[in-house]
């Protein structure tokens, strides 16, 4: 008679467990679906700042070769950019293109 009683034990605790599985896997969800979209959300910034580094390259490139006679939008902005940046700066704009291309 003890044994039988001990045997349904663990089943009067299994709704316990259920539960507590039921809200473990809740917050997995929940938890991965926000890292997702953290995730997701650095992506897409990452991405882009790389398309306009890549740009402001191209930018520079270009008023390079031409001996400054080219001034893409991107080179304009990270010229002006660089100088607010640093107001005491003394470096003409092919330097600050040089080292736009080398970074």
């Amino acid at each position: 008679m003890r044994l039988k009683k001990l045997a349904l034990v663990p089943l009067a605790c299994l709704p316990l467990f259920a539960a507590t599985a039921a809200h473990a896997d809740a917050e997995f969800w929940r938890h991965a679906a926000t890292l997702g979209a953290t995730s997701g959300s650095f992506y897409t910034t990452s991405r882009d700042d790389h398309k306009i580094v890549a740009a402001t390259q191209d930018d520079a490139s270009s008023y390079l070769a031409s001996n400054g006679q080219i001034r893409g939008p991107y080179l304009e902005a990270a010229l002006r950019d660089m100088r607010a940046a640093q107001p005491g700066l003394q470096a003409s704009d092919s330097d600050l293109a040089m080292r736009i291309l080398t970074q």
